[in-house]
């Protein structure tokens, strides 16, 4: 039996990586090694570890960061104290693979303790593009220190492969979190409404948004702007997720707190869930914000993405995003394009290009002929 370790420090990371961890839950040739850090375990940001636990999936290991302050010095702190905490784990559990998703600062932590305990490395959602974030720097830097790749679209493989990672270490399976919309049990708006808030009965729209780490203290005169536009539209209700543990994250949700406060048709969450996101998105009139699930998961629902400023820039794309400025003027061209009849009809004949067949099955038996062969850390530099 090979031990699989998988590493997960926030909401939206961990609803993606639900099916991978079912199916390595249920497999007798695998054990599951859950690594919890991060967001997770700050009550401030909603202690998702308690979703982690009611969903029945064995937490083997915590390692807290104490995400005190969203600083570069603060959020340096904490990845140090990740580190040694993850070196006293790696020590312990000894895993045979390690999968890791994305392009976080705890993720990209996870790599290098993973590269110096010489465990391999699994990476989901490589070769992707965001050039407004650090997060691209680090999503890169995870592919190099990864032995086996595991992409959301074939133009996401190209580009590892044009990288210099060998073809037969990368694999395009498409995203899991299109999967989870496939499998997941709905909730109805009533359900919506009696668990969450009443505004959930009137059309909304989803407004998530998140710093963009890599222009400073931009953050809140960005999202104060997306604010000015939406407070136009009354005839919607507004359903706020709060922003990442990200430099500049606090002062969003600040700016959130107070806009809900003022405002009798908006509301916020630290977390829905992943059900009850889904289920949200599912009855929503629009997506708002820069989140990169309303480029990979919205587009399943066949329902517009308001795409704001850079963050996601360089992703591909469905037809059903409409990408603008950070500015309110902007902002509002877009909302009128993307909220006219002609663009919600037409929203309902695009396809998702981040939907593959069968995705945590393949990955699953991807991984377990790769580790039966035997995974060599030594990789060779393909030159294009």
């Amino acid at each position: 039996m090979y031990r699989v370790g998988i590493v997960t420090g926030t909401r939206a990371e961990y609803g993606l990586l639900k099916p991978l961890i079912e199916k390595i839950h249920k497999d007798f040739e695998l054990e599951l090694c859950l690594i919890v850090t991060g967001a997770h375990l700050e009550e401030r940001l909603g202690y998702t570890c308690r979703e982690i636990m009611e969903d029945g999936y064995p937490v083997a290991y915590r390692v807290p960061m104490d995400l005190e302050s969203d600083t570069p010095e603060g959020i340096c702190v904490s990845m140090g104290k990740e580190l040694t905490g993850l070196a006293e784990v790696f020590e312990q559990a000894k895993p045979d693979l390690l999968f890791l998703l994305g392009d976080r600062y705890e993720t990209l932590v996870a790599a290098i303790t993973a590269m110096m305990f010489r465990v391999p490395i699994a990476h989901l959602h490589g070769g992707e593009i965001t050039e407004g974030a650090v997060d691209d720097a680090v999503r890169h830097s995870i592919s190099k220190m990864s032995a086996l790749h595991f992409t959301s679209t074939e133009v996401y493989a190209r580009r590892l492969r044009q990288m210099g990672e060998e073809p037969g270490r990368v694999w395009n399976v498409g995203a899991l979190g299109v999967e989870n919309i496939k499998r997941i049990p709905y909730l109805t708006r009533k359900e919506l409404c009696g668990r969450y808030s009443p505004l959930f009965a009137g059309a909304y729209i989803m407004v998530t948004y998140h710093p963009v780490t890599l222009e400073i203290n931009e953050a809140k005169l960005q999202f104060e702007e997306l604010l000015r536009a939406i407070s136009r539209r009354e005839e919607y209700n507004y359903i706020f997720t709060y922003a990442n543990a990200d430099m500049e994250g606090d002062e969003i949700n600040r700016l959130i707190n107070e806009y809900v406060g003022g405002h009798e048709n908006a509301c916020a969450f630290k977390s829905l869930g992943q059900v009850g996101y889904l289920s949200a998105l599912r009855y929503a009139s629009c997506v708002a914000g820069n989140s990169s699930s309303g480029i990979i998961e919205a587009p399943s629902f066949h329902i517009p993405t308001i795409n704001i400023g850079n963050r996601q820039k360089g992703r591909e794309c469905s037809g059903t995003v409409v990408s603008c400025g950070n500015s309110e003027k902007e902002i509002e061209e877009a909302f009128a394009y993307a909220m006219g009849k002609a663009f919600i009809d037409r929203c309902k004949r695009y396809s998702n290009p981040y939907e593959g067949e069968n995705t945590s099955d393949r990955i699953v038996e991807i991984t377990k002929a790769a580790l039966n062969k035997g995974i060599t850390l030594q990789k060779s530099f393909v030159d294009m």
